[in-house]
């Protein structure tokens, strides 16, 4: 009988033991670490600015980035690249895009899959991106600022605040009946201007 209460005593210790160790490390796991490094924060419009050497010297150097240019210099330049009538909305693009939470990049990609940036659309459509292009009718927009304006916004609510954000999600709604060409068109316009 004592051997009985004593492997009781000792399985019970045991179980006792082994619940209490796991539910520590569960809680210790669950705490995070504070970060010893200090944090850095800085407004996305303020200049950058760095100098290799005080006071001047020669041979030292300073250089001044302005962390919102690099997008819009992007975009310019690339629209440049393929004399897209979009060029002179670049600048436009942009703000649109990032009123709406949109990369403005991927209206330009897909801009270059579906018209080739413009050069290949439906006679004074201005619609460069296929959109409301189907069977039943053409989209028309009296300008470009008006059919970046529908395409920015449409994009903005019906895919990205969907969680569509992807060309492959996008594909999906946006041209159901591709191979899957349309998304790595897309992605690969995209890649370009990185």
């Amino acid at each position: 009988m004592k051997q009985l209460i004593a492997i009781l005593s000792w399985v019970l210790a045991a179980t006792t033991t082994l619940i209490l160790t796991l539910a520590t490390y569960t809680h210790l796991s669950q705490i995070t670490k504070p970060s010893l490094r200090p944090k850095i924060a800085y407004d996305q419009s303020e200049n950058i600015t760095s100098r290799s050497i005080l006071p001047e010297v020669l041979g030292a150097f300073t250089y001044s980035i302005k962390t919102d240019d690099a997008i819009p210099e992007i975009i310019k330049k690339y629209l440049n690249q393929y004399q897209s009538p979009l060029l002179p909305y670049a600048d436009y693009i942009v703000t649109v895009s990032r009123d709406h939470y949109l990369d403005p990049r991927l209206i330009i990609a897909i801009a270059q899959q579906e018209s080739n940036l413009c050069k290949k659309i439906p006679d004074d459509s201005h619609n460069c991106w296929g959109w409301g292009i189907h069977s039943q009718g053409t989209l028309k927009f009296p300008g470009y600022k008006q059919a970046i304006d529908a395409v920015i916004a449409g994009l903005a609510n019906n895919y990205l605040r969907k969680g569509l954000s992807t060309p492959e999600e996008i594909m999906g709604i946006y041209t159901p009946l591709s191979d899957g060409s349309w998304a790595k068109g897309v992605q690969q316009f995209l890649d370009e201007m990185n």
